[in-house]
């Protein structure tokens, strides 16, 4: 067992130390670390076997399992890159990313009943030195970016989110979001470096509150990290018990904004969570934390910069916005990518420092913040989301945090499709609690008492149900129109 550093330095410590601790526990059945690393020795053979050059990437297409993990770990343990997308992917848009990344190869995990795959060849940009994770965006608005991840980054991370959430030998972290997500490199990633243990929670229960309770219950979880839709769930399965989960330590949400009815009601489900918002990209990883207060009110602010995070607000004119006021947020942390793979796209979003007071590598966020006078940054809207509606500029963020804050809705999404009359015609999905007798007519006047004429959308379209979603978990909008009132 040959010795690394940071991540897989981690792992191989426990597998050393503590090879018969639980790593992972699904569908009730726990692995060990030291089945775990045999997985991954098998993988890694398989890898071997595949004659590719050094520093080629290979291609992972995997559900969540712990066959998964092994077959990521097995990557890792061969400083081998990988490229990891979601398998919800459409088949020409991830024949598209593994040839852009330059897969030869494209595995899945072992069992799985799925030989190798080839990829047609093409020219690959050459991957930044040191690369390990290869992560994509949503792709919402085409084919997604693929985010080199190098290995310091990925291992500067992992130290300061297990210092940050108390990880270490034993503790036990839920796993909600899917395998591809950067959410990963906490719940799953994390822990396995500094010896706890992982729910995985199977994807096809991943919205079944019952069941997400059941597993936090059973297995007496004690760090939570989630986007804001988890929280709704456990709380709508609960709402006529009086269930409370005390082992909870830590419970962290992101990706969205957290709508402040649900806020209101996680002390009573967490009795004993210290709770947080965290924000990040993708490309950056996380950049803000903040402890929450209940009792705060508005909108939760991003928080405090995490060590060694530059943060810079600039405003319309191109000034840094330096007390209160309104501008788009830029940020540089030490767990960012060095740029997306494809140069074009890099070029938007990874730039010189826009003052020129560095010569560092910034990443422009597109999130619209305003500074309030006590000196925390709030999110009010996306550079990318501002549309005319009637002449009038709205930003359908914006409207997404007003119908948010509303006690029956636990999901929402908006978008604008092209009205021959106005120009533009919002249009708004919403999930509601079930029996809460909520509808568009209560939604607009909720709408009405806090936005503009213009901002309202025209159609409100309320379910049941989930909304649709992207690959990486976040509200599909460009599907929004398609809902069934």
């Amino acid at each position: 067992m040959s010795e690394h550093g940071g991540l897989v330095g981690g792992f191989l410590t426990q597998v050393r130390e503590r090879p018969d601790a639980p790593a992972l526990v699904r569908h009730g059945r726990e692995t060990t670390y030291r089945e775990l690393y045999g997985q991954a020795l098998e993988e890694r053979e398989r890898l071997a076997s595949l004659g590719l050059r050094p520093g080629e990437p290979v291609g992972v297409l995997a559900a969540k399992s712990p066959a998964a993990v092994a077959l990521v770990l097995a990557c890792l343990l061969a400083r081998r890159p990988f490229l990891l997308p979601s398998p919800q992917l459409a088949e020409a848009q991830l024949t598209a990313l593994f040839a852009q990344a330059g897969c030869r190869h494209v595995l899945a995990p072992r069992g799985a009943g799925q030989p190798p795959r080839a990829v047609p060849s093409a020219t690959a940009d050459p991957l930044p030195e040191d690369t390990t994770f290869l992560l994509t965006t949503s792709g919402s608005t085409g084919l997604p970016k693929i985010v080199p991840l190098g290995r310091e980054a990925v291992d500067r991370f992992t130290d300061w989110a297990a210092s940050a959430f108390g990880i270490g030998a034993g503790t036990t972290v839920l796993n909600h979001a899917p395998l591809n997500f950067d959410l990963c490199l906490l719940d799953v990633w994390t822990t396995l470096a500094h010896g706890g243990r992982v729910v995985l929670v199977d994807p096809d229960r991943a919205v079944d509150g019952r069941h997400l309770l059941d597993l936090l219950t059973r297995h007496q979880v004690q760090v939570v990290q989630a986007v804001p839709m988890f929280y709704g769930l456990l709380l709508q399965a609960c709402r006529r018990t009086p269930l409370t989960l005390p082992s909870v330590r830590h419970a962290v949400f992101t990706g969205d904004a957290m709508p402040e009815p649900t806020l209101a009601e996680l002390p009573r489900l967490l009795p004993a969570a210290r709770l947080y918002n965290v924000y990040g990209c993708t490309e950056t990883n996380d950049s803000f934390l903040h402890e929450v207060d209940p009792a705060e009110a508005g909108p939760v602010p991003l928080g405090t910069p995490l060590p060694g995070v530059k943060a810079l607000v600039v405003d319309a004119h191109g000034r840094e916005v330096t007390g209160p006021g309104t501008g788009e947020l830029y940020v540089r942390t030490p767990f960012q990518s060095a740029g997306y793979l494809d140069a074009e796209r890099r070029r938007e979003k990874f730039t010189a420092h826009p003052l020129g007071g560095d010569d560092d590598v910034w990443f422009r966020t597109g999130d619209l913040v305003r500074r309030g006078t006590d000196g925390l940054l709030r999110l009010t809207g996306r550079s990318d989301f501002q549309v005319k509606v009637r002449g009038v500029a709205v930003n359908t963020a914006e409207i997404e945090q007003v119908l948010l804050r509303h006690p029956a809705v636990l999901e929402a999404g908006v978008t604008a499709r092209p009205d021959p009359l106005t120009g533009r015609q919002l249009v708004a999905g919403v999930r509601r609690t079930p029996g809460s007798g909520l509808n568009s007519l209560l939604l607009k006047e909720h709408c009405a008492r806090s936005l503009p004429r213009a901002a309202v959308p025209a159609v409100l379209r309320v379910v049941d149900g989930p909304l649709p979603k992207t690959t990486t978990g976040k509200v599909d909008r460009t599907a929004l129109d398609r809902l069934a009132s």
